[in-house]
């Protein structure tokens, strides 16, 4: 009677952990994440510069937030470096550059802006299509690598919490929702005389 009666409860927990396990697998399939689509070096005649496409949705919360005047800032990192069999690796460029996405209630207009530049945009898809883009974004020196060599070149996007207004920083970094960012994309870059 104790077999028979244990067989079941066991087979059912162990059913029950299957389940769990293969939710808690599928739930975190980063939903919320940044993917990187390409990223590519071009020479620009002083160096090279960045060409890189993302893709990402606002989930709910951040679109909310958007809409209610919290201006959003998206980072983009980059950076090159090459292995060295006697030392750490060497890492001549390490480069970020981060993008504003606010929006206007008076004027109904989303505005991205970086550095002095500044476009509006009347909906947010439209607005989201130039920060997913990044392009012509002069981020290596002539100087800074040496021809022939071959780098690793990684290139990142995430939503910068650090970058937001004080009293949103503290619910944001407690806020599951507000974890927005891509993994390292990684590809070769081998200097060629062409920037030169």
């Amino acid at each position: 009677m104790t077999i028979k009666r244990f067989f079941p409860l066991r087979f059912a927990a162990l059913i029950w952990l299957a389940l769990a396990f293969g939710m808690f697998a599928v739930t975190p399939a980063r939903a919320d994440s940044i993917s990187v689509q390409r990223a590519s070096l071009q020479a620009d005649g002083t160096g090279w510069s960045l060409d890189a496409r993302f893709d990402f949705e606002l989930n709910s919360s951040l679109e909310d937030a958007v809409n209610k005047g919290i201006p959003l800032y998206f980072t983009t990192d980059f950076e090159i470096t090459r292995p060295r069999w006697y030392w750490f690796d060497e890492q001549p460029v390490s480069v970020s550059q981060s993008i504003r996405l606010s929006f206007q209630p008076l004027t109904r207009e989303y505005r991205v802006s970086s550095g002095g530049l500044q476009l509006g945009f009347s909906t947010l898809s439209d607005a989201l299509a130039v920060i997913k883009h990044v392009t012509s974004w002069h981020v290596i020196e002539r100087n800074q690598v040496h021809s022939g060599e071959t780098y690793t070149a990684s290139v990142r996007m995430q939503l910068d919490v650090a970058l937001m207004p004080k009293p949103f920083q503290i619910d944001a970094v407690n806020n599951r929702d507000w974890n927005l960012a891509s993994d390292w994309k990684r590809f070769s870059f081998t200097v060629t005389d062409r920037a030169r």
